[in-house]
């Protein structure tokens, strides 16, 4: 049996297939190495794997994650997954190729990741040819949910968003001003903290500051980082993620304002890598 993943910052989507080919999908929390380690990884999958799956009867796991970028980080994630799958190879890469995988399959093109984080690359139809860094969310991830959360997070506190959105804002997460600066400073995982409040851009997108604030992260994320590939406009605008999803259409019209074509725009990888997977082991 098999194991194919993709684990964001928030969340790790998971597919078993079985020894007839049925595929048998689950979720777990996310594993990025830049802010978990070995231990608490193994810990999570003890407790969050389901109760039903037969671990010692895989025999290999190919585990695409945030954060995978070094032998190093690769391997903070593998150790936990060859304590939990003792019988398994285990193969840990990078979620970037995950997503150009499931968008291009083994064709070449442009692919982008929009969702807790940013990332994007040139893709040759078997591995990353070139890559500008998003530089994670302290000085990059444009475009992304921590992006957009930061926008938000900053103008609440500074008390600038526009009538009625301050208030809303203060009745559906009841946060304070100590409160959330202790959460983005002082606690784990303060992307994904970040990354929460873009829910809160997407349930108010009919108000115009909402509908704003996620256009300029898409322009600042193009002019940031896509505009910087080679000849990126010979290519189609391809994206995986939940904040390139959600808001596809405001995505649509920068990358067309660019003279970018849009091609395939999905929520998450899983379905596409599997059938990347399946085509290559037959």
């Amino acid at each position: 049996m098999v194991i194919i993943a993709d684990g964001g910052s928030t969340k790790t989507n998971w597919c078993l297939i079985d020894d007839e080919g049925t595929r048998i999908y689950f979720n777990t929390e996310g594993y990025n190495p830049d802010f978990v380690g070995t231990e608490a990884i193994l810990a999570s999958l003890r407790q969050n794997l389901p109760d039903t799956l037969a671990q010692e009867r895989i025999t290999e796991v190919h585990y695409y994650g945030a954060g995978i970028s070094s032998a190093r980080k690769a391997e903070i994630v593998a150790a936990a997954m060859r304590q939990v799958f003792t019988a398994a190879k285990v193969v840990v890469d990078h979620d970037l190729l995950a997503a150009a995988r499931a968008l291009l399959g083994t064709g070449s093109g442009f692919a982008a990741i929009l969702g807790t984080g940013t990332n994007s690359c040139l893709y040759d139809g078997q591995k990353i040819t070139y890559s500008v860094d998003s530089l994670g969310y302290f000085l990059g991830d444009e475009g992304s949910g921590s992006f957009i959360g930061k926008r938000l997070l900053r103008d609440y506190l500074r008390n600038l968003l526009p009538d009625g959105l301050q208030e809303s804002f203060r009745e559906t997460y009841g946060l304070n001003r100590d409160e959330i600066l202790d959460k983005l400073y002082n606690q784990p995982l303060p992307n994904r903290f970040l990354a929460s409040f873009a829910k809160f851009a997407y349930d108010h997108n009919n108000v115009s500051y909402c509908r704003e604030i996620v256009l300029d992260g898409f322009e600042t994320f193009f002019q940031n980082l896509v505009m910087h590939y080679p000849r990126y406009q010979d290519y189609t605008f391809n994206c995986i993620g939940s904040v390139g999803y959600n808001f596809r259409d405001a995505l649509a019209q920068v990358a067309k304002s660019h003279d970018m074509e849009v091609g395939k725009i999905i929520r998450s990888p899983i379905d596409d890598l599997v059938d990347y997977h399946t085509i290559l082991t037959k």
